[in-house]
C-alpha cells in the first residue's frame, strides 16, 4: 500500500498539469519493477484529439520506453478509474495491475468491465485497486467541473 501510494501522489502531480492547462485533472503513471517509466495527463482539448486521455498517453509511452507493446509486467497508477476505450488499451496492452483514485459512477467504465465479464472472456487479467488518494482525486475532479459551470453560468 506505501508503494501504491507513493505512485498515486505522481499521478496526481500529472492530474495537476492538466488542471493547470484547464484540462479534465486526470493523471497516470506506469510502474515497472519499481520505477515510473511514462507518465501522462489528459490533453484531449489541447490536441483535439480523442484519445489523449492520461491512460493512453501514458502507455504510449512505456511501449515507446521498453520498444513493446506488451506491458504485462507493469502496472497502471490515475486518479480516475478508466473509461472503456482506456479499459481496451489496458486489456490489450496486458497492464499487470490498475491503481486508482476516483471511481466512476456516470458510465460504464474499468471496474464495471472487470466485474461482469468471465474469466474466459478476455485472453488477460487485470488485477485492480480502487480508492487510492480518492478523497483528492474527487475533490480535484468536482472542483474543476464546479468552476466550469460557474464559467458557463456567468457566461449565459
Amino acid at each position: 500500500m506505501d508503494n501504491d501510494l507513493k505512485y498515486m501522489k505522481e499521478a496526481y502531480r500529472q492530474a495537476q498539469k492538466a488542471l493547470a492547462i484547464d484540462e479534465v485533472p486526470v493523471g497516470a503513471v506506469i510502474v515497472k519493477d519499481g520505477q515510473i517509466i511514462a507518465r501522462g495527463y489528459n490533453q484531449r482539448e489541447k490536441k483535439q484529439q480523442v484519445t489523449k486521455h492520461a491512460e493512453l498517453i501514458a502507455i504510449e509511452k512505456a511501449c515507446r520506453q521498453l520498444g513493446s507493446w506488451r506491458l504485462d509486467d507493469c502496472d497502471l497508477y490515475v486518479t480516475l478509474e478508466p473509461c472503456i476505450m482506456c479499459s481496451g488499451a489496458l486489456l490489450n496492452a496486458r497492464i499487470r495491475r490498475v491503481i486508482y483514485g476516483a471511481s466512476v459512477k456516470r458510465w460504464f467504465a474499468f471496474r464495471m468491465l472487470m466485474q461482469q465479464a468471465s474469466p474466459e472472456q478476455f485472453n488477460h487479467q487485470i488485477e485492480y485497486v480502487g480508492g487510492v488518494m480518492k478523497e483528492e482525486c474527487s475533490e480535484m475532479l468536482s472542483h474543476y467541473f464546479r468552476e466550469k459551470r460557474k464559467k458557463a453560468k456567468i457566461e449565459k
